[in-house]
């Protein structure tokens, strides 16, 4: 059987509803990474921290879901979906709480791993079950749909975090996660099917083994870390950069968040539509010039008027949250269903990782003048654009070890098998 041929059906409406409640729980995820970039103005100056201070509390996330997701490779497989997610997510919901109560920089960096770790394998079993529910003509157009969740976050969440965070301090903001993530849990619990996943007999070291040693992994696992590093070096000083260098008040940030989120929640099914029509090697490159564009105009502004800011805000969080659609489904296609929580787990380990490494690469590049500007943006849009071109290179050579993962649903060819053994 196809590697990617391999998925559970699901009725039109029961599998519309499992996309919904995959979407809710990522929006969590997604958020609770993303709350802590528009709260770094305060961050620093509340804990007196310096740029670099913050960006290990930005990347100690994605460091401890790295090394979470590597373990989860070895035993995910052998528990069935709905079961792992829902344990994990809970402990996810526990670990936001705390990142709230934190009364120091130190305690909040603690509680930021804890959320990492159970977030970035939570996060891993939702792109697991999209694959196991999903057959591969339509995963282009579902992946958006759980992706939504970005811009969702961007439109409601961030902004309400903010608001929040202005008014009660930012502890508010990880409560607002808090109250999320329990509605979550309760919907999930009754709106995710039960799949018979779980691979009882597979030693953990060779389910290892086998994953992280075929080519067409390692392949997929290099196109997972430049695309992720491409926004990981930009995103974290994003917020700050606007208040710093373009001059936008902090009470202003909401929206230019909720304008590039609008923006996001269009362009994002858009895109994921056009990944299951056309090739999807092809459309990542277009989309990741666009990306380029951007970036060096966006990183190079001086002093701007709030108009503009959003704007720029709105193209950014298009072509950047654009380029995953073509280029997850890529990926969740070049792995079979046996290996697909295994797989995503250590797939996410080496995105959330590749995240982190970005954060603390701006936290090297990024200062702060004596006038209170961020000094070395630029030069960080140059290195993303540099990570934009290796995404198209790594993808080019994942479709020329499996050719299927990139074909669009108008292909005449079947997908040709894939061992993974």
């Amino acid at each position: 059987m196809s590697a990617t041929a391999q998925h559970h059906e699901l009725t039109k409406n029961r599998e519309i509803i499992t996309l919904i409640a995959l979407a809710a729980v990522q929006f969590t995820h997604i958020l609770d990474f993303m709350i802590m970039m528009p709260l770094g103005a305060q961050l620093m100056r509340v804990f007196q921290i310096t740029p670099a201070q913050f960006s290990h509390l930005v990347a100690s996330y994605g460091l401890a879901a790295g090394v979470s997701g590597l373990a989860g490779g070895f035993v995910l497989d052998r528990f069935d979906r709905k079961r792992a997610l829902l344990v994990l997510y809970t402990c996810f919901g526990l670990a936001t709480l705390a990142c709230g109560f934190a009364p120091t920089h130190h305690a909040l960096l603690a509680a930021r791993l804890a959320a990492g770790a159970f977030g970035g394998l939570s996060g891993s079993m939702v792109t697991a079950m999209i694959g196991d529910i999903i057959p591969p003509a339509r995963r282009g157009r579902a992946m958006s749909l759980v992706m939504a969740a970005f811009p969702v976050a961007s439109v409601l969440g961030i902004p309400a975090g903010l608001i929040l965070a202005g008014k009660f301090g930012w502890h508010a903001a990880f409560f607002l996660l808090g109250g999320c993530a329990v509605l979550n849990l309760m919907i999930a619990s009754f709106a995710l099917p039960h799949l018979r996943t779980a691979v009882r007999h597979n030693h953990p070291l060779r389910q290892m083994r086998e994953i992280a040693t075929h080519r067409i992994h390692l392949r997929a696992f290099a196109l997972s870390v430049v695309l992720v590093m491409g926004g990981g070096c930009i995103i974290p000083f994003l917020a700050p950069s606007l208040v710093a260098n373009l001059g936008i008040a902090e009470s202003d940030l909401p929206k230019a968040y909720a304008v590039g989120g609008l923006a996001t929640l269009f362009s994002t099914p858009l895109i994921g539509q056009m990944s299951d029509r056309f090739d999807r090697l092809h459309l990542l490159g277009v989309v990741s010039l666009l990306a380029a564009i951007v970036v060096l105009v966006l990183t190079n502004l001086g002093p701007s008027s709030l108009g503009f800011a959003c704007l720029i805000m709105a193209l950014f969080m298009m072509t950047m949250s654009g380029r995953f659609a073509p280029a997850m489904a890529m990926v969740t296609n070049a792995v079979e269903a046996r290996y697909r929580g295994g797989f995503m787990s250590v797939n996410s380990a080496v995105q959330q990782t590749a995240s982190g490494l970005g954060n603390v690469l701006a936290g090297v590049f990024v200062t702060t003048s004596p006038g209170g500007h961020l000094v070395g943006y630029p030069v960080l849009g140059f290195i993303s654009v540099g990570f934009f071109g290796l995404t198209f290179f790594f993808a080019a050579r994942l479709r020329a070890a499996a050719p299927h993962v990139s074909r669009s649903v108008l292909a005449a060819p079947p997908s040709p098998d894939v061992s993974v053994v």
